[in-house]
């Protein structure tokens, strides 16, 4: 193994004939440092671990990187994964590798509440590491290129995970960057572990054809390069097939299969200027048909991350559609290594955006769209942002805004200026007025309407946005201008969350309870995080649900606590049948609780979550008895409930049934079940509800179902406070025409 290393690097050394003698002398050294370092370390395929940034060493080597680069590719797991730390790598390489390997590490020793607030941790660090040094993203894109190659060593829940990350998030930012090769790679390598039988099936048509293939490219190249040499003009010409995502992703889309997607080809031809590419453009719409609307000027108007060619696609003889990219050597170039060309090719490159603060603008962006977001919005909106398809349009003075497909006006005026889009009270396209909601296509001039007096954005501006700068400037708007209207718009939100989920809000403000709450849902007031949910900073639901579990761990650690005391306090008295006694009488004192926030009082406990079961609805005054589940706090049944009566007599459940009672001091209402039975009537569903208005009575719901032999059956879902209240119901439904019999739903 020692001499297959020693032959890997010297293949890296080969690479690095660009270098002076001294930084090879410089990299071998953090060879030697990150070997000594990873010593006793294995991958998961059981080579030593060296091999791993050794491979990504010569990645970034094939970019054409420069030595603090490949030093830091060498040494990008030591800072995380050996005892070295950032001080001592600086002193002895330089501050800079560094710094570059330090960005490049993952934030795996802080605590995180999700993995979407992982995900947004760690891309936030690299962006504001590539903010500062671009190099850092290049290094960390070559690790989990050579991350994604042995992807099949790994368990198959981390190769869905990291294969859906890598499809999500490193391959478009590879995009981005304008990263061909390797963007295509990761995408070909994520789809064989996320769904492997369409890749294999493609893979295996596309071998199957390749001879065809191969003749349909070498005959149109052989015809455009005839064509060129004919008009003069020296020219570089191959095609290639289309890879497997980008296949997968046309049959998806189109709902496909392979044998009926054409435009599996394209064909690029490389010249030396600008002026030769659109010379040759109309010699290929001479020779062939171009497609209608497929024409794509990336010249005159470059993609953000520097791409420029010009896209035609035209149908050849044989009736076969394929496209043609055509782009002179320094744009090649940029396709092909993106910012990387700004190293591999600078002494031939003259473009002056290269490098600039103004080329990674985006960048800065999505720092700033970061804030006052959560994780997993934030995660959402960056796939949206940085990785659908764009769209250009045009402003009035012919500045080129690019917006993610499907933007809408509100994108625009807010990738213009904050306070464009908080002044925004219209806007035209070519010249006529549109909807907030108007979805902008290419090339369309797009003007904005402002007023000094316009009120701010509408929160409904945050469904009709697309972009997340847009949502995020007018979530900041909200943040910064309506607090007090945050606050109660928050509250309302929140508070039906905890309703849907059976809580009440006191539930959760208890004493005892709230900083267990506030703790989990990471704010240190209600009011901070209504203000939040209220301006969009946060989710209501995923509130509600960290609350909902927060009460639910507290609940299970009591009620461990009071099983635990009473199966003492049993074995301590011998009296093992005194708990189902107690529960056959009825009703139960509960200890020294002389409140409860549910309606119920549970024994030996003093703050609980309670639910009334569905199956027998209890309402106060009929005898009842608790089981405590598993994660879900306390479930209160009537003490005639099937359910209860046949889980006390199992021996396994014994234990978990337990002593509770009405609270006399609460007001709360309480829903029940009442079945009725009558002959079938015109009238009889209204008489119902009739008597049940009289009484004051509120219907939450009611089913009708007509029955065989002339009969109806009627379920009431209503709301009452005590079970007098609930005999009173049934006996003036009795009353009601061709009724003949009321009960209570039970079990």
């Amino acid at each position: 193994m020692e001499d297959r290393l020693e032959v890997r690097y010297q293949e890296l050394e080969d690479k690095l004939k660009n270098l002076t003698k001294e930084d090879r002398m410089r990299v071998r050294d953090a060879f030697q440092y990150a070997k000594a370092h990873h010593e006793g370390q294995l991958r998961k395929d059981g080579s030593p671990y060296i091999t791993h940034p050794l491979e990504v060493a010569h990645l970034v080597a094939e970019l054409g990187l420069d030595a603090d680069s490949i030093m830091a590719a060498l040494l990008h797991d030591t800072i995380e994964d050996t005892d070295a730390t950032h001080e001592e790598v600086a002193k002895r390489f330089s501050e800079t590798v560094a710094d570059l390997v330090e960005g490049v590490t993952k934030l795996n020793k802080v605590k995180y509440t999700s993995t979407e607030e992982k995900q947004m941790e760690n891309l936030r660090k690299m962006l504001m590491a590539m903010a500062q040094d671009v190099r850092v993203i290049l290094i960390k894109i070559c690790d989990r290129v050579h991350n994604i190659r042995t992807l099949e060593f790994q368990s198959e829940k981390k190769q869905r995970e990291k294969a859906l990350e890598t499809l999500e998030i490193y391959a478009p930012i590879a995009h981005r960057l304008g990263m061909q090769r390797m963007k295509w790679e990761m995408e070909d390598q994520s789809l064989k572990f996320l769904d492997p039988v369409a890749y294999q099936e493609i893979a295996d048509e596309l071998a199957a054809q390749a001879k065809a293939h191969a003749a349909f490219m070498d005959h149109i190249q052989q015809e455009i390069t005839t064509r060129l040499e004919k008009e003069g003009i020296h020219a570089t010409v191959y095609g290639r097939v289309k890879h497997v995502y980008s296949i997968y992703r046309k049959m998806y889309a189109q709902n496909k299969k392979l044998s009926e997607i054409f435009d599996l080809y394209a064909f690029r031809v490389i010249v030396d200027d600008t002026f030769t590419c659109y010379r040759v453009l109309g010699d290929i719409h001479d020779m062939y048909r171009p497609v209608l609307g497929r024409f794509k000027d990336y010249i005159s108007t470059p993609k953000p991350n520097m791409y420029q060619s010009l896209h035609t696609t035209v149908i050849g003889s044989e009736g076969m559609p394929f496209e043609v990219q055509i782009r002179t050597w320094e744009m090649h170039h940029m396709a092909e290594y993106g910012v990387a060309a700004h190293w591999k090719y600078k002494q031939g490159l003259s473009n002056k955006q290269l490098g600039t603060e103004e080329t990674f603008a985006w960048v800065r962006r999505l720092l700033e769209n970061q804030q006052d977001t959560e994780a997993e919005e934030y995660i959402r909106t960056l796939k949206v942002d940085l990785f659908a398809d764009e769209v250009f349009v045009f402003t009035p003075n012919a500045d080129v805004i690019n917006l993610p497909a499907g933007a809408t006006p509100i994108d625009f005026a807010y990738a213009i200026h904050s306070a464009v889009g908080n002044s925004m009270t219209g806007a035209k396209v070519n010249g006529r007025i549109v909807g907030f909601d108007y979805r902008l296509k290419s090339g369309e001039i797009v003007e904005v309407i402002t007023s000094k007096n316009a009120k701010g954005p509408s929160r409904d501006w945050m469904k009709l946005a697309k972009s997340n700068q847009a949502r995020t400037k007018i979530r900041q708007w909200f943040k910064r201008e309506k607090r007090e209207e945050n606050v109660a718009h928050g509250r309302a939100m929140f508070e039906g969350e905890i309703k849907r989920l059976g809580l009440t809000i006191g539930m959760l403000t208890a004493e005892n309870m709230l900083p267990h709450i506030l703790e989990k849902v990471r704010f240190n007031s209600l009011e901070e995080m209504y203000a939040a949910i209220g301006y969009g900073g946060a989710s209501a639901q995923k509130c509600a649900n960290r609350a909902r579990e927060e009460l639910v761990h507290q609940d299970r650690q009591q009620a461990e606590r009071l099983a635990a005391e009473r199966a003492e306090r049993e074995a301590a008295e011998g009296a093992k049948e005194a708990a189902p006694a107690a529960l056959d009488s009825g009703v139960a004192k509960a200890g020294n609780r002389k409140h409860s926030v549910s309606g119920v009082i549970v024994s030996g406990m003093t703050e609980c979550m309670v639910k009334f079961a569905k199956c027998c609805t209890p309402v106060p005054g009929d005898p009842i008895v608790g089981f405590i589940t598993r994660g879900f706090g306390v479930s209160v049944h009537r003490a005639d409930c099937p359910n209860a009566v046949n889980g006390m007599s199992h021996e396994q459940e014994k234990d978990r049934w337990i002593k509770v009672a009405w609270d006399p001091e609460s007001l709360n209402t309480y829903k029940t079940s009442l079945d009725l039975i009558a002959k079938d009537r015109h009238g009889l569903a209204m008489d119902v509800t009739t008597v049940m208005a009289t009484a004051k009575i509120n219907i939450l719901g009611m089913t009708v179902n007509v029955l065989p032999d002339g009969y109806t059956k009627i379920n009431l879902v209503v709301e009452v406070r005590t079970q007098s209240e609930v005999t009173t119901i049934m006996n003036k439904l009795n009353q009601v025409r061709g009724v003949y019999q009321v009960s209570r739903v039970s079990g």
